[in-house]
């Protein structure tokens, strides 16, 4: 049945100037969406920089459970009382709160990498899974502290155990609505400005279609045209010199593997980040690095308890790295800190008042090395094989059989019902395979310690790490906004990119209305005047009939781009890749 006008614009709702909701405003879940679009661009810094470079380091999922775990192993298999965090560098702790989304009903209160790392590397909060843009349903990009820097001359490098653009490292570098569009996130680091890529998601510089296929495309030469030297392999990287200035290392196709997965041929996060040192030191202005220990997260998700604990400590060893630079150097800042804690750890659980900690080290690979060679188990003696080989234990009983085989229900199949054997025998808990939104730790060296110093949230990382090497995060922020529009989009059956028309609109100040007797959306700028019929999607130009063609869908009407071409006098271009618009 062919719904009637006021269907369109809303039960309950009346028409009138208020209620254009077939251009995005009358419903009411249009009215909360557009209340989250007011940003915040941190205060341009009024005092002098008191560090000349920075270093961030970013635990991705390091809750407080997961470092008070590498610390039990760190005693009893290391012999150290402490980790390398623990030497008097604790500051405090951040919350980590996201927004409420224009894609789900999701309040925010435990957020992804993405809003995190937006938090952390702009000083603004956004929705999850938006890389460093704002809210709502036509966002705008926030400039990060590696952008801020590098229009001070600064050198800039990204390094991660996870793939090098995933939400961790493009928020420093890239901006786009959905953290999964990781080709723009890659295309984009071509014209980046940063000097050194390290990580993997080697598959992401060797594009692919709107399908999914492999397409002949490969940016590699690209970066290797604008003098980026590359490296796969730890030889590879050994062999890059300290004056490389440009270097692009991609280690793994996607993730780089767990420590306890790795062969000789992959560096290590330490080897990364004290290349990255070596190369960025060489700049007279000085640099930002980031680093992330990508992996603690997935060994999270995944409720690997010992691969987990290995990925903390190659994070703490990696702070040893940075902090001994930091003080030979004298000139440089560290601060250390966690997007979120991922799994919901806990040490003890059942009401026992036990952990296994000696059998923390028994593990030789992680349920990621283990998952094919589960799949393959036909019985239980198969099985019984392969935790005997992996984690020594010799007496599984029928009822952890019987939950390796079938799977502990998610996503992780057998992988997961082994994880969930081993965490029970360890003594520790989870609540899920997602994050959490408890606070995390925060750890610095140098100047940046006393502004990160109490109970701060994740957005003070930005805003203080802009202010100790007095950078500009206002000024980055601005020049991206000059250039770019992300707005909400569809593409219709007949391949045609339309954009949400009031939420637009509003954006590039033009004027939007409804006129009850004709029953159109009017939009209008200066003496330039479109109406909109929106039963039928048809326009007319200052009153003349269009080509330009409207479409109405779940109440709200989308626009061609060349429309708002014609009302502005602009010459705007849409960027499909990254899915933005170009506004000069």
């Amino acid at each position: 049945m062919k719904k009637s006008l006021k269907q369109i614009m809303g039960s309950g709702l009346s028409i009138s100037l208020l209620a254009v909701s077939v251009a995005g405003a009358a419903s009411a879940a249009d009215t909360t969406t557009t209340t989250t679009t007011t940003t915040t661009t941190p205060t341009t810094p009024t005092t002098t920089a008191q560090s000349k470079n920075l270093i961030v380091l970013i635990g991705d999922g390091m809750g407080p459970a997961e470092v008070t775990a590498a610390r039990y192993y760190s005693k009893k298999f290391l012999n150290k009382d402490r980790l390398e965090l623990d030497g008097g560098y604790y500051v405090g702790k951040a919350t980590t709160y996201s927004q409420a989304g224009p894609y789900t009903s999701e309040s925010g209160a435990v957020t992804d990498s993405a809003a995190a790392g937006t938090a952390f590397s702009t000083g603004n909060k956004t929705y999850n899974n938006a890389i460093s843009v704002s809210n709502g349903e036509v966002a705008k990009p926030f400039g990060s502290v590696v952008e801020a820097a590098i229009k001070q001359g600064k050198a800039t490098g990204l390094v991660t155990t996870d793939s090098i653009v995933g939400a961790t490292p493009a928020v420093w570098a890239s901006h786009v609505r959905q953290r999964g569009n990781q080709n723009a996130i890659a295309s984009q680091y071509l014209n980046s400005g940063v000097n050194v890529f390290f990580g993997g998601g080697k598959t992401n510089f060797i594009t692919k279609d709107e399908k999914g296929k492999r397409t002949d495309k490969n940016i590699i030469p690209d970066f290797e045209a604008k003098g980026y030297k590359t490296a796969y392999d730890k030889a590879g990287l050994d062999a890059l010199p300290a004056t490389a200035g440009n270097a692009l290392g991609l280690f793994a196709l996607n993730e780089i593997p767990y420590v306890l997965d790795r062969d000789d041929k992959t560096p290590s996060l330490p080897q990364l980040t004290q290349k990255a040192l070596d190369i960025l030191s060489q700049n007279k202005n000085g640099f930002v690095l980031v680093v992330e220990q990508g992996r603690i997260d997935h060994a999270g998700h995944a409720n690997d308890l010992p691969a987990n604990i290995q990925e903390t400590l190659e994070l703490d060893a990696t702070f040893k790295t940075m902090v001994d630079f930091a003080k030979k150097d004298g000139n440089t800042s560290v601060v250390v800190t966690a997007d979120h804690e991922t799994g919901g750890l806990s040490l003890a659980r059942d009401n026992v008042y036990e952990l296994n900690v000696d059998l923390f080290n028994k593990e030789k690979h992680s349920y990621e090395y283990l998952d094919a060679i589960l799949k393959t188990a036909q019985t239980a003696d198969d099985v019984r094989k392969i935790v005997a080989d992996n984690m020594g234990f010799t007496d599984l009983s029928d009822e952890e059989i019987a939950l390796i085989l079938k799977g502990d229900g998610s996503s992780y199949g057998r992988g997961g019902g082994y994880n969930a054997v081993v965490s029970k025998r360890l003594g520790v808990g989870w609540t899920g395979h997602g994050h959490t939104g408890v606070d995390v730790g925060v750890w610095a060296y140098g100047p940046i310690a006393s502004l990160v110093k109490g109970d701060i949230d994740n957005t003070d990382v930005a805003k203080s790490g802009a202010k100790v090497i007095g950078a500009d995060l206002t000024a980055a922020t601005k020049e991206l906004q000059d250039k770019y529009l992300y707005p909400l989009f569809k593409v219709t059956r007949d391949n045609k990119t339309l954009f949400t028309a009031r939420s637009l609109a509003e954006s590039l100040d033009i004027k939007v209305t409804w006129d009850e007797k004709t029953k159109t959306v009017v939009l209008s700028k200066d003496s330039q005047q479109l109406s909109v019929l929106v039963e039928t999607g048809a326009i007319t130009e200052n009153g003349t009939a269009s080509t330009f063609v409207g479409n109405v869908d779940n109440g709200k009407l989308y626009l061609p781009l060349e429309a708002f071409n014609k009302l502005t006098g602009k010459s705007f271009t849409w960027d499909s890749a990254s899915e933005r618009i170009l506004k000069n």
